[in-house]
């Protein structure tokens, strides 16, 4: 296995006994980093300061993905007071950071109708670039039940 120091520095290629030794003369850890490659990777340290890594890695990861998906459902027929209501929680949700999934649900007749609910999003959306930038992350999808996008903050 491959095996580098805690300061970064490759020492080489050592089988499993003589890597671990190495990690006991130091008062560390041996950690496999990744099974992948030939040979694997394995870094001395300490465990600790490893799982604490890991867990601060996980977290930078999450806070780029965007945060909570957040949902706002317009009914077919809504009127365009309730659409600037929909659209002031919709710039809520994107000031703290989250996603906004709209949904457009259609039912019955209402489906037959679809040009009029992609107006009503477009609608939406126009109201909601007017209070906050938005980015269009997932384009409108027309699905079984109705259309559905994503949206963020710019």
């Amino acid at each position: 296995m491959r095996v580098i120091d805690e300061t970064g520095k490759q020492l080489g290629v050592f089988g499993l006994e003589k890597a671990l030794q190495i990690a006991q003369e130091r008062n560390l850890d041996l950690i496999q980093v990744t099974e992948k490659v030939e040979p694997p990777v394995c870094k001395i340290m300490d465990y600790g300061k490893y799982l604490y890594w890991l867990q601060k890695k996980e977290k930078t990861a999450k806070a780029k993905r965007g945060g909570e998906l957040k949902g706002v459902r317009l009914g077919f027929a809504i009127s365009l007071h309730d659409l600037e209501i929909k659209a002031n929680l919709a710039k809520k949700f994107l000031e703290k950071g989250q996603r906004v999934k709209i949904e457009m649900i259609l039912k019955g007749r209402e489906k037959g109708f679809s040009e009029l609910a992609k107006e009503k999003i477009d609608q939406f959306l126009e109201i909601l670039g007017k209070l906050i930038p938005i980015k269009i992350e997932g384009d409108l999808k027309k699905g079984p039940g109705g259309f559905t996008m994503i949206i963020t903050k710019k």
